[in-house]
């Protein structure tokens, strides 16, 4: 949606909110002078170093050089995209943004309607289970182990064992057929009418990641089959876009810097309940793309937690690839025969579970020792298949130090030569980290000059000193390519009468100098503008001055030039023009005297 919305806009938005008071919802602010201090989430610290800073509206952090405007705490922060921290501070401003033209108005409102509808679904259901129809599924739950609060916090709920009591209800509340069959809880008969979806099981509501119920996976009580169904995909619901217990779990998550994945709801429920808050559900499939990618906004460190009876062990390992290809660290647990992680944590205890996943294999160990428990690599094909599977793998890596590292490995355990295994694994050609990786400069630090860096910052603290500094100086008089764009970007904003502050140039640069508009700046408190103005001239005098010697360098090297290919006329043209600038040069000085 951001694409769409104007720079006005979003200007607005950040006019409207106080990055103070964003900020200090997620962590506790202490007041420095006319800044706030707190230790960096973005890093380990002992010694505060993260700042905020109300006046120009930015944070930064002098230890991990983490910076930027109220957009991108929340983008970091929270992980969210540039178009959902647009909409979270629009709604906190009170601003209303444009709708996308491409999304039709009908649309987003059938969309409102199933979440609403949902909604009521998931609170009829949470009702039912407090009723005399539902005490074998209530006792059901509590024998599982399922505590009375973790069943609200979840509002796991009943369908009754009926065929109609979910249509009636939502009839009444002004609902029709149609809409209640695009949520996905209704289902058509071919002779007519329509039935409930989800009879005689307890359903548990899927929240996206800002709680909202998406859909429902309902159990059985007994060992019937299906065990489970789910809602069907709607315009909310897709299966494999979302994770049990992700909207619960992501600050856990967060600050233990992994996920601890499960398949099942119960496999969740029951070490969620006991103390792990880190833990989130696959609903049953292999990870998807978009899972992981999910998972990605809040961790780079996954450990998967399977029990020994998932069926497909080979496939499994494939699926894992997929974290590799998206550089996620995935570890693996495979719990005892017989065990899944509700079983064992309610036989064994949370304190063995969590040494379990603590001690969980990384992805070449796991995978090499199912692939050896199923080939005897002591026979030559057995041993070149389980290398061929393991290189797999081991291609997918883009870091080239670990594929290397990870190559010598293999080798080392199979006894076999490295530069066979090097071979094999050019042959398959997953991809092109053999070549030697070329360095990367594009963020290699690079000094400011200090006066270039005071006079940005006193125009960003005094915006009527822009049209001084634009009166006098030439853009190309800067050395710095980098401070000579935000400046552009400055003189530009306050042609067009727009203020030009460090949070609202941040939303017109990229990255790679964003940084440079946020750090803060050590101009001493109190300053009048009379003195900020001799300090923008001090500063002006400074920076022409070098941009003169250097011109003279220039002109120096031209004559030279003109000299040496006997160009008569390019040369009195130079030398001229060279004259003229030493001449300027002198007055200047003598007028300073």
């Amino acid at each position: 949606m951001a694409g769409f919305i104007p720079e006005n806009i979003l200007d607005d938005i950040l006019a409207r909110v106080d990055i103070v008071e964003v900020i200090s919802g997620y962590i506790p602010l202490k007041r420095a002078g006319r800044n706030f201090k707190a230790c960096c989430p973005f890093h380990q610290e002992r010694t505060a170093s993260f700042i905020v800073s109300p006046g120009r509206q930015i944070y930064h952090c002098f230890g991990c050089g983490e910076s930027g405007n109220a957009f991108k705490f929340l983008m970091r922060y929270e992980r969210m995209d540039f178009p959902e921290a647009v909409e979270t501070l629009a709604r906190k401003a009170g601003v209303t943004l444009p709708q996308n033209e491409s999304i039709n108005n009908k649309a987003q409102g059938l969309i409102t309607q199933l979440y609403k509808i949902n909604e009521l679904a998931a609170e009829f259901y949470c009702a039912n289970l407090n009723s005399q129809e539902a005490s074998k599924a209530k006792d059901y739950l509590l024998k599982r182990g399922v505590s009375p609060e973790t069943i609200k916090t979840l509002k796991i709920g009943f369908a009754y064992d009926k065929w109609d009591t979910l249509i009636n209800h939502l009839r009444g509340k002004g609902f029709n057929l149609g809409i209640l069959e695009k949520a996905g809880l209704i289902v058509s008969r071919e002779a007519g009418g329509y039935y409930d979806r989800f009879r005689n099981r307890i359903t548990f509501p899927i929240f996206d990641i800002k709680g909202r119920v998406l859909g429902f996976g309902a159990r059985v009580l007994d060992d019937s089959l299906p065990k489970y169904i789910n809602s069907p995909e709607t315009l909310i619901y897709t299966k494999g876009r979302n994770l049990y217990g992700l909207n619960l779990a992501k600050e856990g998550i967060r600050g233990n810097d992994f996920a601890a994945v499960v398949e099942g709801y119960m496999d969740f429920i029951i070490p969620y309940q006991e103390g792990v808050k880190n833990i989130v559900a696959s609903q049953g499939t292999a990870l998807t793309i978009e899972q992981i990618r999910l998972l990605k906004r809040y961790t780079n460190n996954v450990v998967m937690i399977y029990d020994a009876d998932s069926a497909g062990e080979l496939a499994t390992l494939r699926s894992l690839d997929i974290f590799v290809e998206e550089e996620v660290t995935v570890r693996v647990v495979s719990l005892s025969k017989g065990f899944d992680p509700d079983l064992f944590v309610r036989k064994n205890g949370i304190g063995v579970f969590s040494k379990e996943v603590n001690a969980a294999a990384g992805l070449f160990d796991y995978k090499l020792a199912v692939l050896r428990s199923r080939y005897d690599t002591k026979e030559i094909t057995n041993k070149a298949k389980v290398s061929s599977l393991m290189l797999e793998t081991i291609n997918k890596f883009k870091n080239a130090i670990l594929k290397t590292e990870y190559l010598k490995k293999l080798a080392s355990e199979l006894g076999i030569k490295e530069e066979a295994l090097l071979e094999e694994a050019k042959k398959k050609k997953a991809n092109k980290f053999y070549d030697t990786p070329q360095p990367n400069f594009k963020n290699s630090p690079l000094s400011v000059s200090p006066t270039e860096k005071l006079l940005m910052s006193l125009m960003l603290e005094e915006n009527s000193l822009i049209g001084r500094v634009r009166e006098t100086i030439d853009l190309r008089d800067f050395k710095d390519e980098r401070i000579s764009r935000i400046v552009s970007l400055m003189f530009s904003l306050a042609a067009e009468g727009k203020e030009a502050k460090p949070q609202i140039l941040m939303n017109h640069l990229g990255d790679d100098i964003s940084h440079l508009v946020c750090e803060p700046d050590s101009l001493p408190e109190g300053l009048s503008l009379k003195h900020k103005e001799r300090m923008v001239d001090d500063c002006l005098k400074r920076i022409k001055g070098g941009g003169e010697k250097l011109k003279r360098e220039e002109l120096h090297k031209e004559i030279k030039i003109a000299q040496d290919s006997g160009d008569e006329e390019r040369l009195n043209r130079l030398i001229k023009e060279f004259h003229c600038l030493i001449k300027t040069s002198y007055n200047k000085k003598k007028n300073d005297i």
